[in-house]
Formats: structure tokens, sequence, C-alpha cells
């Protein structure tokens, strides 16, 4: 069994194929020091004791960038089953070490094949990092914990994979020992395993975390901002992934070095309207601005056989929006009612296969205003 000292410094850069979930060494002087200005101080305080012998979380899915909001906008979505996400549970370990952090098992009930395919070694998979930099977050030294990872969602699919392991791993720590560490430390304990997917950024993890949207103001200081969205807002989502990975790390590859300044100021005052659109719970302009991207969207579509179809297509059948969900594949779409769901992924899975030769299958969800939870404590025996 593989276990990893809470008090090494991980920190990590994309490698391999599965690079949602593989890390490797690397340093980053910028992003070590932001992490432990913040994480330290909660180390100051007095060893937490355990609250509970076991604590399984749940993170939902998240759509980052939300069209023109590259790497500072993002948005977490969940259905009714709590399947679009991942869980994990985290347990006291007497057997191993203390202070150290052991992935237990990996499965995945809906796709067998992709357990096989992530790493059991903590420090080479999301959720252990995440485990691990919580745990020190905390300050604990005389316990060490197990953690079993269950996948729900699929790898290089653009919903936020890495980042809900992470979350949840975070999450189901930081409760096991009474809840201890506050919502932006929870967000850099996921960061420490999701800047390796793409590096520092965290328009994935922060909605992960904390539900609905979320804007990334800054990462150096490192200020997030909750969008409040207006509670009547039923905000509805068509998630449509096909059979296709689109690697992080190639689709960062394809943006370009420079945009004038034109473009600048177009994609600027779309993300704004974005923006306004949350605020004022007008799902029409959250739809509109979404589609709106004119610098990201454009590089990446023609990497994903059929995107420019498929967006057609969704748009003609009556989405209020669509873009890329993150790096891709999935496309996203907004729509005014949930009734319009089944039609409007209908015609996008068709048009996925059409034009791109490419089988998808639709998912439709809505805004999750909760992020990582826990849902299910275990006592102390």
């Amino acid at each position: 069994m593989k276990y990893c000292s809470a008090g090494a410094g991980v920190t990590s850069r994309t490698q391999g194929k599965d690079q949602d979930q593989v890390l490797a060494w690397s340093a980053r002087p910028s992003l070590v020091s932001l992490l432990s200005g913040a994480l330290l101080r909660v180390r100051a305080a007095a060893e937490p004791a355990p609250a509970f012998q076991s604590v399984t979380a749940f993170a939902p899915a998240t759509v980052a960038n939300l069209g023109p909001g590259f790497d500072f906008l993002g948005c977490a979505v969940a259905d009714a089953s709590l399947s679009l996400g991942d869980t994990v549970t985290a347990t006291l370990d007497p057997t191993l070490p203390p202070g150290t952090v052991s992935i237990a098992s990996v499965t995945s009930p809906s796709r067998p094949h992709l357990a096989a395919r992530l790493s059991k070694d903590p420090l080479r998979n999301c959720a252990g990092v995440a485990a691990i930099a919580a745990l020190r977050a905390l300050g604990v030294r005389s316990h060490a914990v197990s953690i079993q990872l269950t996948k729900g969602l699929p790898l290089g699919s653009g919903l936020g994979s890495s980042a809900a392991s992470a979350a949840a791993a975070a999450k189901a720590v930081d409760a096991l020992f009474g809840s201890r560490l506050g919502c932006d430390n929870l967000v850099l304990a996921g960061l420490e395993s999701e800047k390796a997917v793409s590096g520092f950024h965290a328009d994935n993890i922060a909605p992960a975390i904390l539900g609905g949207f979320v804007l990334v103001r800054s990462c150096e200081p490192f200020h997030l901002v909750p969008l409040a969205s207006p509670p009547g807002l039923r905000l509805h989502l068509v998630l449509v992934t096909p059979n296709f990975e689109a690697p992080t790390s190639k689709m960062r590859a394809a943006l370009p070095k420079e945009v004038g300044v034109q473009q600048h100021v177009h994609n600027s005052s779309q993300a704004a309207a974005l923006v306004a659109g949350v605020l004022q719970g007008d799902a029409g302009l959250i739809g509109s601005a979404m589609s709106s991207d004119g610098i990201v969207e454009p590089s990446r579509a023609p990497l994903i056989p059929g995107m420019a179809a498929v967006k057609a297509a969704a748009l003609q059948a009556g989405a209020l929006g669509c873009t890329i969900s993150g790096a891709g594949p999935t496309a996203v779409v907004v729509i005014d009612g949930e009734e319009k769901g089944e039609e409007v992924g209908g015609r996008m899975v068709d048009a996925f296969w059409s034009a791109g030769k490419l089988k998808a299958t639709a998912t439709v969800a809505q805004l999750d205003r909760h992020g990582a939870r826990v849902i299910a404590p275990t006592a102390l025996g």
C-alpha cells in the first residue's frame, strides 16, 4: 500500500495521458508561497481531534470558462441523483503511519474501465493530493486517513473531473476533523492537485467547493467572488458529451498567444454581460453572453469533431446559448425550462454523429448552489 505524509510539499505538473488525475513533481515558487501563506495560518491552531470515524463527501461537476470567462468564471452543475460528480469517503486508519494518506480504492460504477486508469498512489491522484493538502492545512499529525474515490465523471470531458475528485477529498478530510477549514483554504487545498491539469487557475475547483457561479478575481492575492443569483433563477443546462477525450494540455496549446484590442474589448464586454445576467437572474442574457466568446472557443472548436454543427443545432432547437464546457469536448447549453432539455439534447447528439461521427450522451442538469457537501458521516466507534 502506498501512502504519503501530509508533511510533504506537493506541487505538480501535467504528465501522461490521464492528466486530470496523474501528477508529478515540479517547482512553482509563487504557488508554494501562496499556499503556505494561507494554509500555515490554519496550522497555527492546536491539532484537531477527529469528529467522525469516516465521512463521505460529494462534489459536483463544473462548467469552467462559460464562454468568454476563460480561467476566471465557472459554475457548479448537478442532477437530482447526484450522479454528475465524484464521491470520496475519508476514514481514520490506525494501520497507517500517523499524518499520512493512502488511497484504499478507486471505482467507477458507470465506467468500470476508468478505474484501472487512475493511480492509487496518493501523490499521483488528484483526490490523494487534495487529501494530503487538507490534512496538512488542518495540522493533523497524530492520525492517518485512507480514502475511497468513486468516479462519477469521465476523464478529459470538460466537466471538471479532477476538480470534483479534489473537492470531494478536501471536504471529506476537513469534515472528518470537525470542518475547521474555511472555503478559501478548501479551494487552495484542491488547487494543489488541480494545478497539475492546466496550471494555477480556480474556475473549476472554486465552484466545485462553493457551488453556484464563482468569479476568480485574482490568484495572487487569492480572491474569489461568489456570484449570488436570485433564488428565482431556475437555470437548466444540457451537457452533451461525445465519446472523445480532449486533453487539457492540447486544448490550451491551441490558444492564441496574442489577441487584438478589439477582441479583448469584445470578450470583456461579454464576460461582464454574463456576470450581469447571473446577478439579475436573466437566463437569456447568460446564454447569449456564453455563446459570444470570440477568442477561446474559435481556437478549440475545430479540435472537437462536429462542434460547430452541434452549436448550430442547439441554437436552432431553441437553446439560449451554447459553448464548450471547460477545455471540452462537452458542449453546454442554457435552456429556458427543463422540458426543452430532451429535444435540444437529442438534436445535439444527432449533430455530433452526423457532423463528427462521434457517439454522444446528453444530460439535463441544473445549477448546483451547494458545491461540495457531506452526504454520509459515521460516528466514532
